[in-house]
């Protein structure tokens, strides 16, 4: 049985952050890969600081390329909008055989609001999630808290963000330590978030 992890996020773009835990969960949390599950841009919220789906997939690719446990996925460029999660697991499940075990890795933050998902009680069925810590406010659910499905892993807290970076790079300061190498040659050459 291949542990599948999916990391799901815009990637806008995608940094240190994002590789050092997804790094982090493919190594120490007995997955044997993440994907990275880049979403599309949604046609309801046009955002005019969201780059084109394939910019940012192309991003994903070029950080992910030497690292043969953390793969790039449009999948859902392709599923009907608006997206949800428990739909794109369905069709992860459709279109593999059952030899691939599919698990969400999301932020502690996200598991607070995980009872607002559309069928949350489907996705905690079928799915075991990977709950990574993060600098934030409220209360885990207790249903929650001793949950068989849900496990807790010591990432290392990265407090870096997509909007940090954008904006910091617009501003004129230096964010390429930030970044992958290859992501950031390619964020240059495009002349991306200036």
């Amino acid at each position: 049985m291949k542990k599948i992890g999916l990391y799901f996020g815009t990637f806008n773009p995608i940094h240190v952050g994002h590789m050092v835990l997804a790094n982090y969960m493919v190594e120490f949390s007995g997955l044997d890969e993440v994907w990275f599950m880049v979403t599309p841009q949604s046609p309801f919220k046009v955002k005019k600081t969201l780059l084109d789906d394939h910019h940012r997939y192309q991003m994903v690719y070029e950080a992910t390329k030497e690292y043969p446990k953390l793969k790039p996925s449009k999948i859902e460029f392709d599923l009907p909008q608006p997206n949800y999660t428990v739909n794109t697991l369905a069709h992860l499940m459709e279109s593999h055989d059952s030899g691939y075990a599919f698990s969400l890795i999301m932020g502690e933050d996200n598991l607070k609001g995980f009872h607002k998902w559309k069928n949350y009680e489907v996705i905690l069925e079928h799915h075991d999630i990977y709950v990574y810590p993060r600098i934030s406010n409220g209360k885990i659910e207790h249903r929650f808290k001793d949950h068989p499905k849900i496990k807790m892993i010591e990432a290392p807290i990265m407090e870096l963000s997509s909007t940090f970076i954008r904006k910091q790079h617009k501003a004129g300061k230096n964010i390429r330590p930030m970044l992958p190498d290859a992501v950031w040659k390619y964020m240059d050459e495009m002349n991306f978030y200036r």
